[in-house]
This record gives C-alpha cells, sequence and structure tokens, in this order.
C-alpha cells in the first residue's frame, strides 16, 4: 500500500488530555445531578460531545445535553487546558511523516478551538495539509464522517491513508472510511478493545512509532469492505 498521507486524532494520540477531558465531564455531569466514575466516562472519550453526552444520559433533553457540552468546555479550558501537553517525540513523529513526503492530516473528534489551540502546542501549523474537526461535520466518530472529510480535502482515496488514533472509535470510524488504521495505548484503551474496532497494529505512543516509523509506514493493509 502506498501511503501517501497520515490521518492523525489528537486526544490521547499525539496530545495527552484525556484524562483531562475526563476530569471535566466529570464536573459537568455532576453540575447537573449525575454522578459517574471516571472509567464510565474514559470509556467513551474518543467520541465527538455530540455523542458522549447521549451515551452517558441518554435521557437528557436536548437543550441539557447542550448545556452539559458548554459547561464541559468551559471547565476543560479554565482549569485543565493548562495542565496539556504534547506527547513525547509528537512533533518529531509529525515532521518525520512530512520529510518522507507524506502529508499529515488532523481528523479529530475535538472542536475547532481545541484543535487549533493543540496544533499550537504541537508546534505543527507548518506541517499539516489539513485539520478536520468535529466542526465540520454532522456526526464524530465512530462515525466516517471525519475522516471522509479528510479524505475529500486532501483528493486522496482510502486506500492512499493511513489512520493513527488511541480509542475504538477512531479504529470503527478508520474501518468504516475504508482506511487502515494503527492504535496507540496512551489514551489508556485496552488492547482487546483496540483490536476488536479494527486496529491493525498497536504502539505505545508517538515515541514508539516514531522508533518504527520504516516498519509500519508500509506495512499496513486497508480493512475489507
Amino acid at each position: 500500500m502506498d501511503i501517501k498521507a497520515v490521518l492523525f486524532d489528537v486526544d490521547g494520540a499525539l496530545i495527552d488530555s484525556n484524562d483531562q477531558h475526563v476530569s471535566a465531564w466529570a464536573e459537568a455531569f455532576s453540575h447537573f445531578g449525575l454522578s459517574l466514575t471516571p472509567q464510565t466516562i474514559h470509556a467513551q472519550i474518543g467520541q465527538g460531545s455530540d455523542l458522549l453526552v447521549s451515551a452517558l444520559w441518554p435521557e437528557a433533553p436536548p437543550e441539557t445535553v447542550e448545556a452539559l457540552r458548554e459547561r464541559h468546555d468551559e471547565i476543560f479550558r479554565s482549569k485543565h487546558r493548562a495542565y496539556v501537553r504534547p506527547f513525547p517525540k509528537a512533533h518529531d513523529l509529525l515532521l518525520k511523516i512530512c520529510n518522507s513526503g507524506r502529508e499529515v492530516v488532523i481528523a479529530s473528534s475535538t472542536s475547532k478551538k481545541d484543535l487549533d489551540d493543540y496544533t499550537d502546542l504541537l508546534g505543527a501549523h507548518h506541517l499539516l495539509r489539513a485539520a478536520i474537526s468535529l466542526d465540520d461535520v454532522k456526526t464524530s466518530k465512530p462515525a466516517p464522517d471525519i475522516f471522509i472529510n479528510a479524505l475529500r480535502t486532501i483528493g486522496l482515496d482510502a486506500g492512499q491513508a493511513l489512520a493513527i488514533g488511541d480509542s475504538p472509535y477512531d479504529m470503527a470510524a478508520a474501518g468504516r472510511s475504508g482506511i487502515a488504521a494503527i492504535a496507540v495505548r496512551s489514551g489508556k484503551f485496552c488492547d482487546e478493545a483496540l483490536r476488536t474496532a479494527g486496529a491493525a497494529a498497536l504502539y505505545d505512543d508517538a515515541s514508539a512509532l516514531l522508533d518504527a516509523f520504516e516498519r509500519w509506514i508500509c506495512g499496513v493493509r486497508a480493512p475489507d469492505l
């Protein structure tokens, strides 16, 4: 497979932010009278807020869902955003891909505002061919919309791209798009869940991907649709 672009998730894959999002969601739900364990919330991280709230509180009316999303965003940015950092070697990994003649694309379920902040943290604006966020699609992962939008934006077929993410939702979305996917363990999801969702290979984190670059960039098959 001739990989011409690598499509990255951000939270949990390039940026160490999953725990901070879990804490922000826990406080947001608590504000509305719903007490949830960190493990329960973490299991839904990787979807966009559009699906996460519905998964954790199916009975919530639309106005409460929107208020919850806004509350989470406020808490995350005021209390947790300052503690978010890129994973070691994340910038170097993106640079390596660019220097190999391939394109780097961000395809994330996060908001455009957070995505811009993360790109600043990574020092990666000049390295990106495109950045697709939840604001660009109707439905977040595990729906394929974000990856399909990314492919259309850069004018490539699914077989010319490789997806990298940390959650089962990334793997499922990639599979539904016809894109081969690699999972990183830095998002703290178990290997079984990642493989079941479609991960063709597993690596510990961005640093491990950088070390093994030549091994995975040409050695992953796209899923059979």
